[in-house]
């Protein structure tokens, strides 16, 4: 099985990573950014940088805390326009040895989702990307834009008359005038 080309990949040496820890800064290259918001379905990543805190953690594990900074544009699911935004987020994120995050280590599986590494290999980038994605709006409005401002008002009894009863417009389409 060929494992899928990373838009974005840093790919980290577990064993590089000192005993106190250590941090380090990432930036997407512009390429990587068009390639990002290819995967994330945005207009545009104009850019995406994060400062990663790296400890150990259960002996051959590892701990990402994270702060990412994204520009990007996003389309306003109201207005339909596409407008920029600063996206910041805090993520953690622990990392075990595959054999170690698949055997029965009880105390692994209290502490959570323990996100499983091979080959002494753990990609930065990806865990900046699937965080970037997690802290995405889903619904993102443009500022200053309400759902208020795009609704046509109809005639004021017709507007009235749908307040009292919330199935008036699936009767007028029922009766054929819809």
């Amino acid at each position: 099985m060929q494992t899928p080309q990373l838009e974005f990949s840093r790919p980290l040496d577990v064993t590089r990573v000192p005993p106190q820890g250590y941090t380090e800064r990432i930036a997407a290259e512009p390429q990587e950014c068009v390639a990002l918001a290819a995967r994330f379905g945005l207009p545009a990543i104009h850019g995406l940088t994060a400062e990663l805190k790296i400890s150990r953690w259960r002996g051959e594990g590892l701990k990402f805390k994270g702060h990412l900074r994204a520009d990007i544009d996003q389309i306003c699911v109201v207005s339909l326009e596409s407008f920029r935004s600063t996206l910041e987020d805090r993520f953690e994120t622990y990392f075990l040895p595959a054999k170690a995050a698949s055997g029965s280590d009880e105390a692994a599986i209290e502490e959570g989702d323990a996100e499983p590494f091979e080959n002494g290999i753990i990609d930065m980038g990806e865990v900046v990307a699937e965080a970037m994605a997690l802290a995405l709006d889903p619904y993102p409005k443009k500022p200053g834009v309400t759902f208020a401002d795009r609704l046509e008002p109809e005639s004021e009894a017709s507007g009235a008359a749908a307040s009292r009863n919330p199935f008036a417009g699936l009767s007028r389409l029922k009766e054929g005038k819809g």
